[in-house]
């Protein structure tokens, strides 16, 4: 009896730890980017602090940077939990980056109507001269061929298909992935994922999911705001407003705000260009359209150097990003926006404050320079009078002014006017 108790208890046991098994869960869905990377490195390290039995990577993505898809490629490779990326739900893709990181799991899973590969990098724009740019494509190509084919044999699926999906972007869905040893299981759900994954070897370790429970690891406050602020949209909003800030300074001397406001968003995108993909070719071409902008207010050219700044800034705007990954490329349309509010800006309100500090004064003591009076009285370097706005005032002038002629005013100084005989016309 004593031994039917023990066996009894230790059955008991046995399931309570079943039970309180459980495991990690994030969900990318979206473009890979800084803000993820970081994301899936402390969504690690928690679940190692869990003492999860595994940590369930949910993905659905176009691809992203490089960068960042390296990043988490080394995450996994370092990791104290197994990882296993689930492709879901039906209908989600694996595609370019997501692809990598997929294959780089310590498990990879898809759910059924899925997709995974295109793989081939895109990394360099339309811009440069066609024969270097294939050369360079080649070479870029073959590195990321190598890549993906080290990350495939490290763990164990199939090299030759891997290979290929960098170099001929092939696609597979989640059925032929399986046969094809790209994945190691088609999962309908979370919990057929787990009930296929219990009893599994990963990283020297057996798996024991078949009751565990699921913990989601949601996205902290900082990483919400770093996905929704590392965009190519939100960097090009802020450099129309370093751009509007300095210039309206400029327009505008004492007026503070718009300095302030510019020097805050030159900050924020010297941060941003660090992280980015960004082109300098076409930060210099934005920055030759301001120039053309400002010197066309300057110089009488009938708005050519105006035509040629908004001919900079769109091609500028259009090399920006041009060698950004999937889903960080800035779109035509933000682009034919942010031209055209540019250009408007300048021809109307630039253009229009800074021709008015070069108009005469319409108002106060300076309006009077220029206004041709009769003198009230004889004016010579000692003094004498003249009638002017409703008011007499006193008058100085190096050449002597009979009383009725007729004079003209060269200058204010304090409360006495310069004055100087009338040119006779």
């Amino acid at each position: 009896m004593r031994r039917f108790g023990f066996i009894a208890v230790g059955s008991l046991l046995l399931g309570a730890a079943a039970h309180a098994a459980q495991v990690g869960l994030v969900k990318i869905d979206g473009p890979i980017g800084p803000a993820t990377a970081t994301f899936i490195a402390r969504a690690i390290e928690t679940a190692a602090a869990q003492h999860d039995e595994c940590l369930i990577l949910q993905l659905d993505t176009p691809g992203g940077l490089a960068t960042s898809m390296n990043d988490i490629v080394k995450e996994f490779y370092r990791s104290p939990v197994p990882t296993v990326v689930y492709v879901a739900p039906e209908g989600a893709m694996a595609d370019s980056a997501g692809c990598y990181i997929t294959e780089a799991a310590t498990i990879a899973a898809m759910a059924p109507h899925t997709s995974i590969g295109a793989a081939h990098p895109v990394e360099l724009g339309g811009f440069e001269n066609l024969e270097t740019n294939s050369v360079m494509m080649q070479k870029v190509g073959n590195t990321f061929a190598n890549v993906m084919e080290n990350i495939a044999a490290k763990r164990h699926r199939n090299v030759k298909w891997a290979i290929s999906a960098v170099q001929d972007s092939v696609v597979l869905n989640a059925d032929n992935a399986l046969s094809s040893n790209v994945v190691d299981l088609v999962a309908t759900d979370l919990p057929d994922l787990l009930k296929q994954l219990d009893g599994r070897k990963a990283d020297d370790k057996i798996l024991q999911t078949a009751h565990a429970s699921i913990v989601e690891i949601p996205m902290n406050a900082w990483e919400k705001f770093d996905k929704m602020f590392l965009r190519p949209e939100i960097m090009f909003v802020l450099m129309l407003l370093v751009i509007y800030g300095f210039i309206g300074e400029l327009s505008s001397p004492g007026a503070i705000l718009p300095g302030v406001a510019g020097a805050i968003a030159l900050v924020l995108v010297l941060y941003m260009t660090s992280v980015l993909p960004v082109s300098v070719a076409g930060l210099v071409l934005m920055g030759l359209a301001v120039l053309l902008f400002i010197a066309d207010i300057f110089a009488s050219t009938h708005g050519i150097l105006t035509t040629g700044g908004i001919l900079a800034f769109f091609l500028g705007a259009l090399m920006l990003f041009n060698h950004g990954g999937p889903g960080y490329e800035l779109s035509l349309r933000w682009i034919i926006s942010g031209t055209l509010v540019t250009a408007a800006f300048f021809f109307f309100v630039v253009g229009k404050g800074l021709g008015a500090q070069f108009k005469p004064a319409q108002t106060g003591l300076a309006t009077m320079i220029g206004k041709t009076v009769p003198a009230q009285s004889r004016i010579d370097s000692a003094g004498g009078r003249v009638f002017i706005e409703g008011e007499l005032w006193n008058a100085i002038s190096d050449l002597p002014v009979e009383t009725g002629q007729t004079v003209e005013v060269t200058g204010v100084q304090g409360l006495t006017l310069r004055v100087k005989p009338a040119t006779k016309m």
